[in-house]
């Protein structure tokens, strides 16, 4: 499959796994700052860019449009994509506006074209594990879900655009416990929070949440909770993961640690396991300075989409899993606001989606 990439930020990992993927072949690289593609040009040796989308969606070698923009501008950029008979590969969140979701709907109905939501951290290799161990039934029914993103990015203050009142915490970093939450748990029916901005947020001029804990109850009963902080410092990672998903079944426990690279399992069998990958797995997802990128997410992510396109299969979270996270954010969002529970459907009629 052929795929051009719009967004060279965190399109930096996608232009890396495609490059190294037998799977896809990479036609051309888009950012409107060309500052920013002669970088990666240079950076990767690759020099089919352009400063112009149009140049994207007017080539007719790509299959694949892999977008990687600022969340405002994602819902234009996948209409037009679809609009072109691409496919479409868009990094989460999804869209930041409901508003906008009817109309993609129908556009990927009109034309036969997928939408694939790219929540990396599916894709990590604990992740991997702990679903395969999951659907094995070696857990027994699930009764709950725990997850974190606790991470110290007080570097973020730095940066002129997190103090503005557009940027939100809960979008940016919670999105990604919450789709683990989605991912066991599709059915979310209410959500409540509490969220404030920390001692460390408030002196650099935060204007919203850094720090937020929620509980979510599923239309069955079951419940799970979500917490992320992120301006304060973490503990040594021997001792806790920066983002981590805990199952509790009926039969066993299992708990996946992302960047640590670390699974525990506690089988229905009584077994207890505890895997680590090492250095080999640690350069194949980390394949940049520090842990900035994860680019064998991305390679995995894409490889099983572009498969999913060549077999006729659904690849997940699709452009409907997408939207219905998007209203689980914006009701969790909601609730933050108000101070009370929030449902799920409630969001997704004020828009009239039916989904």
């Amino acid at each position: 499959m052929k795929i051009g990439i719009l967004g060279l930020g965190e399109g930096r990992s996608t232009i890396s796994a495609v490059l190294n993927s037998n799977k896809l072949e990479l036609v051309k690289i888009c950012d409107r700052n060309e500052e920013l593609c002669l970088k990666r040009a240079k950076e990767f040796d690759f020099h089919s860019y352009t400063t112009d989308y149009n140049n994207l969606l007017n080539d007719t070698a790509i299959d694949i449009i892999a977008i990687y923009t600022p969340d405002h501008l994602h819902a234009e950029h996948i209409k037009l994509a679809l609009q072109q008979g691409k496919h479409v590969v868009c990094t989460k969140p999804f869209i930041d506006n409901l508003a906008d979701a009817k109309e993609l709907l129908e556009l990927s109905e009109k034309s036969g074209k997928k939408v694939f939501v790219g929540q990396s951290s599916r894709f990590f290799e604990p992740a991997k594990r702990q679903r395969a161990d999951f659907e094995s039934g070696l857990i027994g029914n699930l009764i709950t879900i725990e997850s974190h993103y606790n991470a110290d990015h007080r570097w973020f203050l730095g940066k002129g655009w997190s103090l503005d009142d557009k940027f939100k915490w809960l979008y940016g970093g919670l999105s990604h416990p919450v789709d683990f939450i989605r991912w066991y748990l599709p059915d979310i029916s209410e959500v409540m929070g509490y969220g404030m901005i920390s001692e460390n947020g408030i002196k650099a001029g935060l204007k919203n949440d850094d720090c937020m804990h929620f509980i979510f109850k599923a239309k069955d009963g079951r419940i799970a909770r979500v917490s992320g902080t992120y301006t304060s410092p973490t503990q040594p990672s021997q001792r806790e993961s920066e983002m981590t998903c805990i199952l509790r079944g009926t039969s066993g426990a299992s708990q996946a640690d992302y960047h640590e690279l670390r699974y525990a399992l506690t089988s229905k069998d009584g077994e207890e396991k505890m895997i680590s990958w090492g250095d080999k797995e640690a350069s194949y997802y980390f394949r940049f300075e520090g842990q900035s990128h994860h680019a064998g997410e991305y390679q995995n992510y894409l490889e099983y989409f572009a498969e999913s396109i060549e077999k006729e299969f659904t690849a997940y979270p699709d452009l409907k899993e997408g939207i219905r996270t998007v209203a689980l954010l914006q009701a969790m969002d909601r609730s933050l606001q108000t101070g009370i529970p929030v449902k799920i459907d409630a969001i997704l009629a004020e828009f009239k989606l039916e989904i």
